[in-house]
């Protein structure tokens, strides 16, 4: 049987990379900076601390970067949480090259090696890319709404937004299940790029994602917060009362189960 670092280590040689645990400061430094190139965050509010990486790191914790020859090109942050979990706090990788796939699956080793079952993160659940990476791709379920989660972030992707974030869970010994077919109510649809509010009351319904909110947010900040408000209120709301969101479609819509 193929085991989850041979699965890993296949997945980083496909994306040109090499991934392994990082343990000194001068490492941590250059994590910190590539998290700056990729964030651009405000100087008092980056996504993570050289100071808190070294403690994760001696603690227990995962801490990992993903090297193209001596370049690092990728690296991912983690610490224990409740039970046999690992909470991902923040990964960041060059888009579009598999980067980030092989960061998740060298995770994933990382915690069956050490005899924990599952990994969770938050993601901004209007960037679509990353619902369908996260759902489709590695079969993760969202399992809260998180309204304003780390409050308004001030970095060059995020535009001052506010930091609603899904809690997804990735069950790593489980299998991925099939979102379910129709017939499907749309409870949030798109006319003219804005997000417009239907019904909800379905036994299976569709919320819209816009296709990009970060340029978004940047050309009309007055749509991204109307999408902002429209996931909250229909998504939010949805799981709030006990929906179970159960996939992602090729439109870039969740499937929730009511």
């Amino acid at each position: 049987m193929t085991s989850a670092y041979q699965v890993a280590g296949e997945a980083a040689a496909k994306a040109g990379v090499a991934i392994r645990e990082l343990h000194e400061i001068g490492e941590f430094v250059r994590v910190y900076r590539l998290f700056d190139d990729i964030w651009h965050p405000d100087p008092g509010n980056p996504p993570v601390t050289v100071e808190l990486m070294a403690g994760f790191a001696h603690a227990g914790g995962y801490v990992a970067g993903a090297f193209e020859d001596d370049s690092l090109v990728g690296a991912s942050v983690g610490f224990r949480a409740d039970g046999r979990t690992l909470h991902s706090h923040v990964t960041g990788a060059s888009i579009g090259r598999g980067i980030g796939y092989a960061l998740k699956l060298h995770q994933r080793a990382w915690c069956l090696d050490r005899g924990l079952t599952a990994i969770s993160w938050t993601f901004d659940p209007l960037v679509r890319r990353n619902a369908r990476f996260n759902l489709a791709k590695l079969g993760a379920r969202p399992v809260e709404y998180l309204t304003n989660f780390y409050g308004v972030m001030g970095d060059a992707i995020n535009e001052g937004d506010e930091s609603d974030r899904l809690l997804a869970l990735w069950e790593l010994t489980g299998r991925a299940q099939e979102p379910p077919g129709g017939p499907y109510t749309a409870g949030v649809g798109v006319e003219g790029g804005l997000p417009v509010i239907g019904r909800v009351d379905g036994p299976v319904v569709l919320v819209a994602t816009p296709p990009d909110i970060e340029t978004l947010r940047r050309a009309d900040p007055g749509a991204g917060r109307a999408w902002r408000l429209a996931l909250r209120e229909v998504l939010g709301g949805l799981m709030a009362r006990g929906s179970q969101v159960a996939g992602f479609t090729d439109k870039g819509e969740y499937v929730v189960v009511n």
